[in-house]
Parts: structure tokens; C-alpha cells; sequence
């Protein structure tokens, strides 16, 4: 037996391996599995000594909130116009961290920006001896290196450390992703046990942290793996089916204080995020964490979004499989438990989380009381081979070929985030979000939409800043499309973006059309949305699904 402890050094004396130049892998979805303390010490050492500098960093998703983690780093390293610590990143996301986005813009690092899936995959890829990914995943979005490929800022454009590139297989195209190996990885778990198997049992997710283990020990160099834990316990004690990353693939083990060891954003530590305690989802449940519809507005496009997946539930005859992306779309979770249909349509989390309750902004990532949970690439090859029945994720702007923007405008650099896989690999995308955007004042009653003061920024235009998701791609694949808001329902038609639904309430020139940059194909069946989705109280739509399943379907799930 390995003597106890000997993997267990200080945060200094384990991050001094770490070399200038070096090439580092960083877990962390927000808050959740990342490493603070690790990414901390490693800059105040740099402060102290000078060292290490240069370094390139390989996240999974994003290792910071605001103020926190990377972050942190990255406000400081922009205070002081810092081009020395780090020499660029390819992180999927900065949308939680402001000041990562400031010295992307700003040209102190090379910044890139692959999908949160594409990541997860190419460690494991790196992992297996392979020299990167092939994938379809980006053809004809901002990915493709007919247009950025990837790159976030002028520097990453000139040096194309990270490259994308199209290769013709089988008489397709395909996009073929390569990064340099990593020489390091910073991951987290919660336990240690003597010997260095690491357990995440009080952690919210399992992310990408054994693959990123994994793509550092592989040959033909062999690297260092240097892992952020909560508490140390004695050899034996950890149920090998509790062991996430085996210690033959760890070198270090450091000590985090509990103020750098949340499990998400705004939680510090609660049962039930690492699974201790599982509460009874539906009435009466506890959702003191849960972050419910900020306006009758986001409950309107919720409630309309829960009315599609239970429309694919009808014809489908069992439990519907949807993922649900973070703003408005990750509210559906928690109408669905509302309504009492959390049993029939199941949400799953690109961060691994199956069922329960998703939680929202800095705790995205996380779910109360879900069933299962999965590492970040096994929930990926969900989403990109197509076994969801559904995705519901956000837009920021939509335009007349049905390309979306979800969040990139100049000056607001958020990177791809999971969009890119999810809206790509599943048969039906449901984009949801408000008509427009900027300040209103809109008001639901008596079953109908009142725009008193409507904003101004169209958010339906001629042509997306940035295209994160092909409507040309989507249609040469026959899925199923759908942009929903407040006021409108539209379906992307190989003819055009079609006008299928409007608001009670809502005056079809005035309050839609005069919105918008372009002119929608008007349906000849032009509807009224469903009053439902309007009325308080409870939808009632859990008898009203059972009523209408195929009566030989035996559920036994519901």
C-alpha cells in the first residue's frame, strides 16, 4: 500500500511542477468541479515569482463566476494589462466571467472557443492516441474555418494554436478539430483516500475531470495531474463504484479551504445537490434554490415550450427525453414539476444531471433530484447523435434563413457554450425567448398579452451577427424547428421562417411584424396561441396528456 498521504502536497509545492509554455487542462462547468483554490494559487504564485508564465489553458466548459475563479484571475490580469501569465485559452464559454470576455477583447491572450461537447470529446479523443476530433458538429456556423473557426479575437486569427479544419469523408464534409496535448490538468473531486482515488461524491456533476486525467497520462507524453479535494480519508473506505479518477492517473492531492470549494455559484454546500438527500419532485417540493420565471412574460414562453414537448409526448407514447439550455428554457423544469409531468418529460443537463429540477444562472449545470448522472461526453453523445427527443435553448437574435445567434453581439463575447451540439445533433430545436429585447412593459391577464410600452431591439433580423446554428444545415437534415416567444410562434420551412401562431391580445402589424427586419411567410392557418399558457394557476395538463396517450401503451413510468 502506497504510504498515507504521499500524493498530498500543498497548493505551492504542486503547482512549482507546472513549467513556463506549459499546455494546461482546466475542469470546471461555473463553479461546479472547479478547481478555485488550484487556479488562485497558481496565479499568486506567478504574482510571487514570475512563474510559471506563458501558460495555454484546455477548459471543458467554464472554470469561473463573476469574481470568482478564472475570473478573478482575469480582472486582474486586465487591471494590470498582464500578456505575460497567460498566453490564450480555448474555453467553450464566457458568459458568467466579464472580465475573461475584457482581455479576450482587449487582445492580452489568443482566445478560442470550441462547444462545450466538442471539448469533452477531444480529451477523450487525446485520451485514446488520437490526434483530434472529427465531427459534423459547426459546418456553416461561426465554427467553420470558412468563417471565424473558431477564433474569438485577431490574436487567435494569427497564431491558430487551436485549428479547425473540413475534410471530405465518404463524400461528406466533416470539421476536424486539433489542440495541442496537454502537459497538465488541474481537476477537483471531493475525497481522497490515502492512496489518491478520487471520489466527487459531494460535487454536483462528474464533468469532464477523467478524461481530462486520461488525455494528460496518455502517451507519447505523459503529463501531470494535480487534483483540487475537500476532505482526505483512509484507504478503503471509498466504494470503488464512488471512484471517479483511480489514482494511477493522479500525481498530487491538495487540501481546498472550504471557501474555495462551492458546489456552484451561490452554494456553498447542500445535500441535495450532491445527492444526499433527494426531495419528491412535484407539490410540495422545496424550491428554495430553484429560480422560478422572473416575469409573467418568461412563464408565458415556458408554459408554451412545456405545451410542444407535450405534444411530441401525445404522438410519442412515453417518457419524452429534452434538453433545456440556461435563461428562459431552463424555466421549463420547473413548470414541468408544477404541472406534475416530471415523469413524462425528462430533462438532461449538458453537464450530465438526468431528470429532476435544473437550477439557473450561476448554478446552471446543476439539478435537484434528478435520477441518474453522467460524465460531460456521455451526455454529449445524447445530444449529438440525436437520442433526445427535444432541445429548448435560448436566442438572442433569429433571422430570415432561420440561423440563430444565442448570445454574441460587439463587445458581449459568450463563445458557443453547449448550443452548438445540442440545436446540431437533435431532431426538434425549440428556440425560446422574448419577441424583442431591451425594456417593456407587457402584461398577461384575463388569458391574453398587453403591450403597454414595447422595446425596441428587434431580435428577428436580416442576417445573425454570428451563426451558432445552420437553418440551411437544420433543413438538409429534416429537423424540426421552432422559435417561440410571448407574442409568436414561428417554424423554419424550406420556403422561409414561418408565422404559424400569435398572442391573444396581440395586433398582427403593430405588435409583430413592424418588430421585425424581415417579413415572416404568414401561414393560411394563422392560430391563436393556446389561452392556457396565459391564465394563472396551473395548467392542468398532466390529466389532459394522460387522457390522450395510446391506451395499449403500457407507462409504467407514469
Amino acid at each position: 500500500m502506497i504510504p498515507a498521504f504521499k500524493k498530498t502536497r500543498s497548493a505551492d509545492a504542486a503547482l512549482s511542477y507546472i513549467r513556463d509554455g506549459s499546455v494546461v487542462a482546466v475542469s470546471g462547468f461555473n463553479l461546479a468541479a472547479t478547481p478555485e483554490h488550484l487556479i488562485l494559487e497558481l496565479y499568486d504564485q506567478y504574482e510571487r515569482t514570475g512563474h510559471p508564465k506563458d501558460l495555454f489553458l484546455i477548459c471543458d466548459s467554464l472554470p469561473a463566476v463573476p469574481g470568482r475563479a478564472l475570473d478573478l484571475v482575469s480582472e486582474k490580469l486586465y487591471q494590470k494589462q498582464d500578456r505575460d501569465f497567460l498566453r490564450g485559452f480555448q474555453i467553450p464559454f464566457l458568459g458568467f466571467s466579464p472580465a475573461t470576455q475584457k482581455i479576450v477583447a482587449s487582445e492580452l491572450v489568443e482566445a478560442y472557443s470550441w462547444p462545450i461537447g466538442i471539448v469533452a470529446y477531444w480529451f477523450r479523443e487525446i485520451a485514446s492516441g488520437r490526434p483530434g476530433l472529427i465531427t459534423k458538429i459547426g459546418i456553416d456556423t461561426l465554427l467553420d474555418p470558412r468563417r471565424e473557426g473558431g477564433a474569438l479575437n485577431q490574436r487567435a486569427t494569427e497564431k491558430k494554436t487551436v485549428k479547425i479544419s473540413v475534410i471530405d469523408l465518404l463524400d461528406e464534409e466533416f470539421l476536424f478539430y486539433q489542440a495541442p496535448k496537454p502537459e497538465f490538468a488541474l481537476i477537483r473531486a471531493s475525497v481522497a483516500d490515502e492512496s489518491g482515488n478520487l471520489s466527487m461524491m459531494d460535487e454536483g456533476i462528474r464533468g469532464t475531470v477523467l478524461n481530462m486525467a486520461q488525455a494528460v497520462k496518455a502517451r507519447p507524453s505523459p503529463g501531470t495531474v494535480i487534483a483540487q479535494i475537500r476532505w482526505q480519508t483512509k484507504s478503503g473506505t471509498i466504494s470503488p463504484r464512488d471512484v471517479d479518477v483511480p489514482f494511477p492517473l493522479v500525481d498530487y492531492v491538495v487540501l481546498a479551504p472550504k471557501s474555495r470549494h462551492w458546489q456552484s455559484g451561490r452554494i456553498e454546500y447542500d445535500p441535495r445537490i450532491s445527492y444526499r438527500v433527494l426531495e419528491p419532485l412535484g407539490e410540495g417540493t422545496s424550491v428554495d434554490v430553484v429560480t422560478p420565471p422572473e416575469s409573467a412574460v418568461e412563464r408565458v414562453i415556458a408554459r408554451r415550450v412545456l405545451l410542444e414537448l407535450t405534444r411530441i409526448l401525445e404522438v410519442k407514447g412515453c417518457p419524452v427525453l429534452v434538453n433545456l439550455g440556461v435563461g428562459i428554457p431552463a424555466l421549463v423544469s420547473s413548470i414541468t414539476a408544477e404541472e406534475d409531468l416530471s415523469d413524462c418529460i425528462v430533462s438532461v443537463l449538458e453537464s450530465g444531471p438526468w431528470g429532476g429540477i435544473a437550477l439557473s444562472g450561476t448554478d446552471f449545470g446543476l439539478a435537484l433530484s434528478p435520477f441518474a448522472l453522467t460524465s460531460m461526453p456521455d451526455m454529449f453523445s445524447n445530444f449529438e447523435g440525436g437520442v433526445i427527443d427535444a432541445a429548448s435553448l435560448g436566442f438572442l437574435q433569429a433571422d430570415s434563413s432561420g440561423n440563430v445567434n444565442p448570445s454574441y453581439l460587439p463587445g458581449r463575447i459568450y463563445g458557443p457554450g453547449g448550443f452548438p451540439v445540442i440545436a446540431g445533433g437533435g431532431p426538434r430545436t425549440y428556440f425560446a425567448g422574448s419577441f424583442v429585447a431591451g425594456a417593456s412593459k407587457i402584461r398577461v391577464e384575463s388569458g391574453s398579452l398587453k403591450i403597454e410600452d414595447d422595446a425596441k431591439i428587434p431580435k428577428f433580423v436580416n442576417s445573425v451577427y454570428r451563426i451558432f446554428f445552420s437553418g440551411k444545415e437544420a433543413l438538409k437534415h429534416e429537423k424540426e424547428i421552432l422559435y417561440i416567444t410571448e407574442r409568436a410562434v414561428f417554424r423554419l420551412t424550406k420556403e422561409g421562417v414561418l408565422l404559424e401562431e400569435i398572442a391573444p391580445g396581440v395586433d398582427l402589424e403593430r405588435d409583430v411584424l413592424k418588430r421585425m427586419e424581415f417579413l415572416p411567410i404568414i401561414s393560411r392557418h394563422l392560430e391563436e396561441m393556446d389561452r392556457v399558457v396565459f391564465k394563472e394557476g396551473k395548467m392542468q395538463l398532466r390529466k389532459a396528456v394522460l387522457d390522450s396517450l395510446p391506451k395499449k401503451i403500457e407507462l409504467r413510468n407514469l
